[in-house]
């Protein structure tokens, strides 16, 4: 394997170049012979890296992960995005540390969904975020390249489906799976198939006989013959998988054929019988099904193939947001993501068991808030610990030129090792310890973050990132409906001292433009604040004003409901107006039910007296 190691340069003017690594670009025309390079990069490695540019991430800015959310509410954020936006380049870097030297593979990927095979499946349709399509057009990406070039792919569940509607099996060798005995119907089946087989056969083998082409015509209709390539065939509806196994199991007898299993194209499957000329002929003709079949399910699952090849190595699968990008992958590879996050940690762990987050390593130094993204990171452990790290790139760049997409996933090879060398954590990992993690590591894996890390078991949350104090959910009130332009510090003057609840400690932060979130300090508070909101009291201060004026507030349980409704606005003002309309239509009706329950009990009551 070549390698090609990179140094810095001064330039002309006296300024430090840094050399970008050569990263892999792969299209649709390389992808089959990439396919198995890459395969090779990952049994070899001890780690994956992997790095994600979709189309957007959030459509307004109360919808991206705040330091607010809990581990749901930034699931049901994450899970929406990757629902609606999409993946054009897949970054992947197999990786190793080798006598203190990081050895890496990078792959850059880029990604189109279409359909390579018609199977009737629904259009691909898919959101864009405008900043985050002009990110990618000021780093030179080809939008152009990617919609005709990019690899397609189709999720494990899409493919299940669209095997049902594409299947052409081989059928050669199967035996009758029921263990119920045959009933008479199935043996007058059996034998009926045999007998029409037969006839078939010895009309094949005697058609050098003179017969009238339209006599010929007919017959072939009426048999349903056709010709599989330039061998003749002979179709078999069937009505049912059991009859599919009948016809198997029946024409075991017969040596040249093959049998083939054939879409449901029309609402009627059929199982197609080939004659061949030989038992040469035969194994040929089953090479060929076989090879349309691995092609076929190539370009069915396009792109899938190198995530299965990741799950099947095991191994441990580094990023820098586990909980955005695992849910893309999620959904765009596995299946449709689960409405809860415990389903999804489920399912995502039983295809990669080991997934490591740099958030967390960061977290163990204490260093969370300088991370704003990975070259500040990079640029930060630099400047404060000696922890340099020799990288070496496992490709041989053949131009002058080098690539810029996908740069991103050997910063995170450089991140995690370069933590990882501070932390004292051992990353030289012996080949048969290759699927298990080192102790160190292991307290730190599969811990699902948004963007703040803290203890899944805690319900607390932070208000700003670049403060450590957290505050219990139910001590946090949305405001909403005073008047625009109004900032925080302008609601925090308006608030403090105009009633009792804000004699003590309390702080105001803006989510958006027309909603902010009031923090008391002191619990107990929050809820007194929502009750005189509630109560309509009238205040002769500013507060008053502002409640006359339409001043609403709620709890955290109405954002979460939004969080988990389809009622997403860009303003989340007008989303939980929404959802306190609907709770106070809700409270309602029910209340009006209980009532009519309790009348009708109290007719019961009347009429049993009467009696």
């Amino acid at each position: 394997m070549y390698f090609r190691r990179y140094f810095c340069s001064l330039t002309a003017a006296g300024h430090r170049r840094h050399y970008q690594r050569p990263v892999k670009q792969v299209i649709k025309s390389n992808f089959p012979e990439t396919l198995s390079e890459i395969k090779e990069s990952i049994f070899s490695s001890d780690f994956v890296a992997v790095s994600l540019q979709e189309t957007g991430s959030y459509s307004a800015p109360w919808q991206k992960c705040l330091p607010i959310d809990t581990d749901e509410t930034a699931y049901l954020k994450a899970k929406r995005a990757a629902e609606r936006f999409q993946i054009l380049q897949f970054s992947v870097c197999p990786f190793s540390v080798k006598a203190s030297k990081l050895i890496a593979n990078p792959y850059n990927f880029q990604l189109f969904p279409r359909h390579e095979v018609k199977v009737g499946m629904p259009s691909y349709s898919f959101s864009c975020q405008s900043s985050s399509l002009a990110s990618m057009a000021q780093e030179g990406f080809d939008f152009n390249a990617c919609i005709y070039n990019g690899i397609s792919y189709m999720s494990r569940a899409q493919e299940s489906a669209a095997t049902v509607q594409t299947r052409s099996v081989l059928l050669n060798g199967g035996s009758l799976q029921s263990t119920s005995a045959l009933s008479v119907a199935d043996v007058i089946f059996s034998e009926r198939i045999k007998t029409r087989v037969k006839n078939w056969i010895n009309g094949c083998n005697n058609q050098h006989k003179t017969e009238d082409y339209l006599i010929s015509s007919l017959r072939k209709l009426v048999e349903r013959c056709e010709n599989y390539g330039s061998r003749p065939s002979l179709i078999i509806d069937v009505c049912s998988e059991r009859q599919v196994q009948l016809t198997s199991e029946a024409l075991k007898e017969f040596v040249n054929i093959v049998l083939v299993r054939r879409p449901a194209k029309t609402g009627v499957e059929a199982v197609q019988v080939v004659l061949t000329s030989s038992e040469e002929d035969k194994n040929l003709l089953v090479k060929e099904i076989q090879d349309l079949e691995e092609e076929q399910k190539r370009l069915v699952s396009g792109f899938r193939e190198v995530i299965d090849l990741i799950s099947t190595s095991q191994r441990p699968v580094v990023v820098h947001n586990s909980l955005k990008d695992f849910a893309f992958i999620h959904e765009k590879f596995l299946a449709p993501l689960p409405p809860t996050t415990n389903e999804f940690s489920s399912s995502l762990l039983s295809v990669f068991p080991h997934i490591l987050d740099v958030n967390h390593l960061m977290k163990e130094l204490g260093l969370f808030d300088q991370m704003n993204n990975l070259s500040s990171a990079i640029s930060y452990l630099d400047s404060r610990f000696s922890a340099s790290i020799d990288m070496e790139v496992s490709y041989e760049e053949k131009t002058d030129c080098v690539d810029v997409h996908g740069h991103s996933v050997t910063k995170v090879c450089q991140l995690f090792v370069k933590l990882c060398s501070i932390l004292k954590i051992s990353l030289e990992i012996p080949e048969e310890g290759r699927t298990q993690l080192p102790a160190l590591l292991q307290c730190s894996s599969n811990m699902f973050c948004s963007s703040d890390v803290r203890d899944p078991c805690n319900d607390d949350v932070r208000i700003w990132t670049s403060k450590s104090r957290t505050v219990s959910l139910r001590n946090l009130v949305f405001l909403w409906g005073f008047r625009r332009g109004m900032s925080a510090q302008d609601l925090k003057d308006v608030l403090c001292n105009s009633h009792d609840v804000f004699s003590e400690e309390f702080d105001v932060k803006m989510v958006d433009r027309t909603c902010a979130i009031v923090v008391f300090w002191t619990p107990g508070f929050s809820k007194s604040f929502l009750g005189i909101i509630d109560s309509g009291e009238v205040f002769s201060n500013k507060l008053g004003n502002m409640i006359f004026e339409g001043l609403k507030a709620a709890d955290y349980e109405t954002y979460r409901r939004v969080c988990k409704s389809d009622f997403w606005k860009p303003d989340l003002a007008e989303c939980l107006a929404q959802a306190t309309d609907e709770t106070k239509v809700f409270s309602g009706a029910k209340m009006q039910q209980e009532k009519s329950v309790i009348c009708w009990n109290n007719d019961e009551m009347i009429n049993l007296d009467e009696l």
